[in-house]
């Protein structure tokens, strides 16, 4: 789930591209029919353990939020907004429910928030959101990946001023029309709306996200995301050398199950992308 620079719909024309989250590769070459089909099996492999594990860390944020304050969500401002982020996901019903009933249970760890700040090559700062049982178990981990990939872990803190905490909500194109998505957003309390041919990006501050997102529902229907981001007052222009060990560095940061959101600030060519997505 990394999401540098806040996920934002690219818009045309663009020359550079922010880094987004879950960037995808691009098509391949025809290959012989079995490797082929090893490709695309490997591939559908990745996809399905990066949805598990998304899940994994949906729950969590399910069940602490309910153990937190009420089970009701109508009653748990942080319990709806996890609840919502986890249907935009596709996560099935009975998931929600189970990660609901486990705080409930009273037998669930004792999760906290931390926030890790620091700084990747060419000076881009980066913000990784943790959930975890194990303060020290998960500080080590997150050190660890920011050395190995020439980056420097500061204190809290230290580079959050550079971003903005806000909420963004996405609606796919056929949500309605621009006009219609301006409207709906301006009722429910939003503060800027960006449509173009992949959809509408619809931001609000961070403490009215669960508030918003609950209106443009109830007016829209179900989000395509909802989620708190880390928006970058301003990025920073990177490499492609510089660029790859950033990738690495998010991806590793992600792939450990305590760390839920990774932020960046860092902007790439378009051409660069391509070379470090064509694999």
């Amino acid at each position: 789930m990394w999401q540098a620079c806040a996920p934002t719909l690219d818009q045309p024309g663009e020359e550079r591209t922010k880094a987004a989250s879950n960037t995808s590769n691009t098509p391949e070459s025809d290959m012989a029919g079995h490797s082929a089909f090893k490709n695309i099996m490997h591939k559908k492999g990745r996809k399905d353990a990066a949805r598990a594990k998304m899940f994994t860390k949906l729950a969590r944020e399910i069940t602490v939020a309910a153990k937190s304050g009420s089970p009701d969500p109508a009653m748990n401002p942080r319990l709806r907004l996890a609840i919502q982020s986890a249907r935009a996901e596709n996560m099935p019903k009975d998931i929600i429910d189970r990660a609901i009933k486990k705080a409930m249970g009273g037998d669930t760890e004792a999760y906290e928030n931390v926030r890790y700040e620091g700084y990747a090559p060419g000076g881009v700062a980066v913000i990784a959101e943790a959930l975890t049982d194990n303060r020290n178990r998960t500080g080590g981990v997150v050190r660890s990946v920011f050395t190995k990939y020439g980056g420097n872990l500061g204190a809290t803190g230290s580079v959050s001023h550079m971003f903005s905490h806000a909420g963004e909500i996405t609606y796919k194109p056929e949500a309605g029309s621009p006009d219609a998505i301006l409207e709906a957003a301006i009722e429910a309390g939003a503060e800027d709306v960006v449509s173009d041919e992949n959809g509408h990006l619809i931001t609000c501050p961070f403490d009215t996200l669960g508030t918003v997102a609950g209106a443009l529902e109830a007016a829209l229907g179900e989000a395509e995301s909802v989620k708190s981001v880390w928006k970058p007052n301003l990025t920073t222009a990177v490499e492609e050398d510089a660029a790859q060990s950033i990738m690495k560095m998010i991806a590793a940061l992600e792939d450990d199950d305590d760390v839920q959101n990774v932020y960046a600030n860092f902007e790439i060519s378009e051409e660069v992308l391509k070379k470090l997505t064509a694999a």
